[in-house]
């Protein structure tokens, strides 16, 4: 599994909103192809900032499958507009699992 962490920074004053977005949004990802666990995280110390994180089994299932799907454009249509910047996405793979 790779994990996909999307970081968000969402207009002030949007939160309430668009953590209902995100919300809307789970069936979504429960519907995609090769995804396997999703979260998102709101930042303490910079609260306009979130995590994204989705679980994929492969990297292809995020950036082949998903990416060029119609899940996509309604993802991107429930939360783009609340987006102060791109967001910045990386993918990363576990190396240690502790517990």
């Amino acid at each position: 599994m790779i994990y996909e962490i999307a970081e968000i920074t969402v207009k002030p004053d949007t939160h309430a909103a668009f953590e209902a977005a995100v919300t809307q949004a789970v069936p979504i990802f429960k519907a995609a192809s090769g995804c396997q666990s999703m979260r998102l995280e709101r930042g303490i110390e910079s609260p306009d900032t979130y995590h994204l994180v989705i679980g994929w089994a492969t990297l292809e299932h995020h950036t082949v499958d998903f990416r060029s799907s119609p899940g996509f454009q309604d993802w991107r249509a429930l939360v783009g507009g609340f987006f102060a910047q791109p967001p910045k996405v990386e993918h990363y793979s576990p190396v240690v699992t502790g517990f």
